[in-house]
């Protein structure tokens, strides 16, 4: 076994603590021949500090498409020809939604908005659909909505929004060839402010943006530091009229290589398959995934681009004998 995987057994798998920057980009290097002792550990890993259950979520868009900022990656930017329009979704369609998704067995709803952060009207609209979601339906429900206030970060507390998503996307030192419109430390700060009110804090990124192996390495350094609850792996879908929508898939076994880096770099987190994973890993690399650190998946479509069928996911979550998270007794 390489060197970096005994040292990740030791450290990793029997203390709990994660690799460093170092470590990582070991792993991420590591030649083909050794992807399944990579992935075998990173399960162990998985097993052993998250236990076998699997989170299962659901994700819709309350506002779509006109968003001010310059993601190069997304085709809900104003900004870019993207085929994507501008559309607000109601209450009782915010409702049905989450009906539907806690309907597939999914523990969380999140509740996601294409803007730089939010104005009156969306914390308006989603104070009403919070509570519609609350009155009809069992789940937890999250929140996506851009960079936001303290003041904003309360008022989510007071609702009952139990966790917030905002990711860095990628490495600090890769940011600004990705986006112009705002800066990675903004980001951060919102981070910060959220971890600070006893939100949950969910945050990862999209591999495949143009970053390089050392660069990969980073942002898992970076988000080993900031420590959130939850980290959603999502892999580029190159979108038609966005600036990287020439950028190529990232190859299936880097793709496996950097799921099992980062268990080993965040052996305590939730770590979900997110966006990408249909392209770049298909129906086996899907699979090879959950075994090799993944306990997270959202299922069903996300918010531009086709996802598989919720009920494929759950078949193969069964047929792994990898229990589906139940919904908190206190809810």
């Amino acid at each position: 076994m390489p060197e970096i995987l005994e040292h990740a057994r030791a450290q990793v798998l029997e203390r709990g603590v994660g690799l460093d920057e170092a470590g990582v980009l070991a792993v991420l290097r590591l030649p083909d021949e050794h992807l399944p002792a990579a992935l075998q550990l990173a399960h162990e890993v998985r097993m052993r500090w998250c236990g076998p259950e699997v989170e299962v979520e659901g994700i819709v868009s309350l506002k779509t498409g006109g968003c001010p900022e310059d993601c190069h990656f997304c085709s809900q930017s104003g900004l870019f020809t993207s085929p994507v329009r501008a559309v607000w979704l109601d209450i009782p369609a915010l409702v049905e939604a989450a009906r539907q998704t806690a309907a597939t067995g999914a523990t969380e709803f999140c509740v996601v908005a294409a803007v730089r952060g939010p104005d009156p009207r969306l914390m308006t609209q989603l104070r009403e659909g919070v509570r519609a979601i609350r009155a009809e339906v069992d789940i937890q429900i999250a929140a996506s909505l851009g960079m936001l206030t303290r003041e904003q970060v309360d008022e989510l507390v007071e609702i009952g929004v139990h966790r917030y998503n905002h990711n860095l996307e990628t490495a600090r030192s890769h940011f600004p060839k990705v986006v112009t419109t705002h800066s990675w430390e903004e980001r951060w700060e919102t981070l910060r402010m959220v971890r600070d009110s006893g939100m949950e804090v969910c945050c990862g990124g999209i591999l495949g943006l143009g970053e390089t192996i050392e660069q990969r390495a980073e942002f898992a350094a970076q988000l080993g530091e900031l420590a959130p609850h939850e980290v959603p792996l999502n892999f580029l879908n190159p979108r038609p009229g966005t600036p990287l929508g020439d950028q190529p898939v990232v190859d299936a076994k880097d793709a496996l290589r950097a799921i099992a880096a980062f268990r080993l770099a965040l052996p305590r987190t939730i770590l979900r398959y997110a966006g990408g994973r249909e392209i770049t890993l298909g129906d086996l690399g899907t699979r090879d995934g959950l075994l090799g650190g993944v306990n997270a998946v959202i299922v069903g479509n996300y918010l531009t681009t086709l996802g598989r069928p919720a009920g494929t996911d759950l078949a193969l979550l069964s047929e792994l004998s990898m229990p589906v998270k139940a919904l908190s007794t206190a809810l």
